[in-house]
């Protein structure tokens, strides 16, 4: 079934192979972006998400000198009935593995499927426009096109660590992270403020052991802003990803309640992170974004600087559940 050349070998992932796996992705990343764009604490992430069992749903290909060749995984955080596959490749020597991940991957679908109790399981995949092979392994596999992300990124040189003044009647301040009333307010906000998007919720127990099994994570750095004595929006900063010479601030979830948009609370908080990162020493900051997003998110990300590094192809198809899973 994998296909594979005369002496490469499949195997399943141990947390050792983490440092190996992240350069593999790093060479896939600079080949495909012009950087790196991955971390060791999204790796560990990927390993051991909610969901998720690497002695089950993860594979690794090592080529005939035992290095690594490609590596797929699943991300489903919700158990909802909707899957993310992965399958990333060495540029120079892992093309071979491509396809046959791929088709590990998808047969793996069907049985999570059955296993979280889905008769009918959306997949998902991304690929950067450029990656015209992994493309046409996708539309092969019968994935076609949904929608585009960006990665967006901006200088943080000559960013003032005084941001400007908020709205009228707006308070920003950090979050207090050891007030687990205020953390669960925190984290309905986000939630709330994407329910108008496919955002797949995460409930408050797993999102909390997501981020702290982060490294370096620092709640000066999370953000609220207070309007008429609610909590009306919310930033929530990533840690530095287990790399101590990572010099980017990164804004993981931003989100305004339905209320209190259009009145400058986002901007007001991404302004507040950004004086924060550049504070910091941080040299750019960065962020992902659905460029399907009902709120235009983005036009706020490019108003205060931010610029695409790159774009991202979201391709889906459904498979059915496993009939037997023996």
């Amino acid at each position: 079934m994998t296909e594979l050349p005369a002496g490469w070998t499949l195997r399943r992932p141990t947390l050792d192979d983490a440092p190996r796996i992240l350069e593999m992705v790093h060479a896939s990343d600079i080949a495909a972006v012009g950087e790196a764009d991955f971390t060791l604490d999204e790796v560990h992430e990927e390993l051991t998400g909610p969901h998720t069992d690497m002695n089950r749903d993860s594979w690794l290909v090592l080529d005939d000198g035992g290095r690594i060749a490609g590596w797929a995984y699943p991300r489903n955080p919700t158990g909802k009935a909707r899957d993310f596959v992965e399958v990333y490749v060495h540029p120079e020597i892992g093309l071979p593995a491509q396809r046959p991940l791929l088709r590990l991957m998808m047969a793996r679908m069907a049985e999570r499927a059955a296993e979280l109790g889905h008769q009918v399981y959306a997949v998902r995949a991304a690929a950067v426009p450029t990656e015209t092979r992994y493309i046409d392994a996708l539309t092969d596999a019968g994935f076609t096109f949904r929608k585009q992300h960006a990665r967006m990124q901006m200088p943080l040189a000559g960013v003032s660590p005084q941001p400007p003044e908020p709205p009228a009647g707006v308070l920003i301040r950090p979050v207090r992270a050891g007030d687990e009333t205020e953390m669960r307010q925190f984290h309905a906000v986000i939630e709330a403020a994407f329910q108008d998007s496919d955002h797949r919720a995460l409930a408050y127990p797993d999102w909390r052991e997501q981020f702290l099994a982060e490294s370096g994570v620092d709640f000066a750095e999370w953000f609220v802003a207070e309007t008429d004595g609610v909590i009306a929006g919310a930033l929530q900063s990533g840690g530095s990803g287990g790399d101590d010479e990572n010099d980017e601030g990164w804004v993981k979830s931003l989100g305004v309640l339905r209320p209190y948009r259009k009145r400058g609370v986002g901007e007001a908080l991404l302004r507040r992170a950004l004086a924060v990162y550049a504070a910091q020493g941080r040299a750019k900051a960065g962020l992902g974004v659905d460029l399907a997003n009902p709120t235009d998110a983005a036009s706020l990300y490019r108003k205060v600087g931010m610029t695409a590094l790159y774009r991202a192809n979201v391709y889906e198809t459904t498979v059915p559940a496993a009939s037997d899973l023996r």
